[in-house]
């Protein structure tokens, strides 16, 4: 008999994973959560896949520590790049952002597909595999856009320079009169406006967050869920006021229960 499900860890480089986190505190209630941000060593974007492994092991292991029940990866980087690794490893359900995502995508109707992220992401390939895997005949143009994870960070969501930046990235993609665009980052749906602005109403925006929590609250509806009071706890391997202000203005709820982690080893 499979395990019910009372307490989810979920990892990411930053703040981006919060957008995965808030998802799932609506979609989930009552199940703890305990959330990492590895911000001491953001972005993953521009690592190696040997790096992102590595530290996503480091982050899985220390989430497996307080006795989670289930992982997310809230980080397509290390989704792109670790999930296998992670599933190898700890014996209880990993969900990563780049299936959910490209799963999505396809349900969506989408035949000429957008997909934007971090460098390391799009080298990867990984939303295009998935996506071909899912939709032999759809058409995919991806696109890396490396200095958006760094302007949400900075706080710069709806900045004129910010739409510039996003203006620029996203040109080729108008040109390639894509129908979709995955968000294949978890920072990008701050950006969501933005970014919708920038596209038009005629192309469909897919949150790759949003789908994780789907794909989440289905694993707990098939396990059932048990002795969660919907606690959340924050570990940060490098916590800053920034942060929390942030991230307090986005789940609009207090960040209670904050705490230092060193995973540098």
């Amino acid at each position: 008999m499979e395990k019910e499900i009372s307490r989810i860890g979920v990892f990411d480089s930053g703040i981006g994973g919060l957008t995965v986190l808030k998802c799932l505190l609506d979609l989930v209630p009552q199940v703890d959560m305990v959330y990492l941000g590895d911000t001491a060593r953001l972005p993953y974007g521009t690592k190696s896949s040997r790096t992102i492994v590595r530290y996503s092991l480091q982050c899985a292991g220390f989430l497996a520590s307080m006795d989670i029940d289930m992982l997310v990866v809230a980080c397509n980087t290390a989704s792109a790049h670790a999930l296998p690794a992670l599933q190898n490893e700890f014996h209880i359900p990993v969900v990563g952002v780049v299936e959910a995502g490209a799963q999505a995508a396809v349900q969506a109707g989408g035949r000429r597909i957008g997909v934007i992220g971090t460098s390391s992401t799009i080298k990867s390939r990984a939303y295009e595999e998935t996506i071909k895997a899912l939709k032999p005949d759809a058409s995919i143009f991806a696109q890396a856009c490396p200095l958006l994870v760094p302007l949400v960070e900075e706080g710069w969501h709806d900045d004129e320079i910010t739409a510039q930046v996003a203006s620029r990235y996203l040109k080729d993609l108008i040109a390639a009169r894509i129908d979709t665009l995955l968000l294949g980052c978890t920072h990008y749906p701050l950006l969501k406006d933005v970014i919708s602005r920038i596209m038009g109403d005629s192309v469909k925006i897919v949150d790759s967050a949003l789908s994780t929590a789907r794909v989440v609250k289905s694993v707990v509806d098939r396990r059932g869920r048990t002795g969660g009071e919907g606690r959340v706890s924050y570990h940060l391997t490098d916590s800053s006021e920034r942060f929390i202000e942030l991230g307090e203005h986005f789940l609009g709820r207090e960040m209670k229960y904050v705490y230092d982690v060193d995973l540098c080893v």
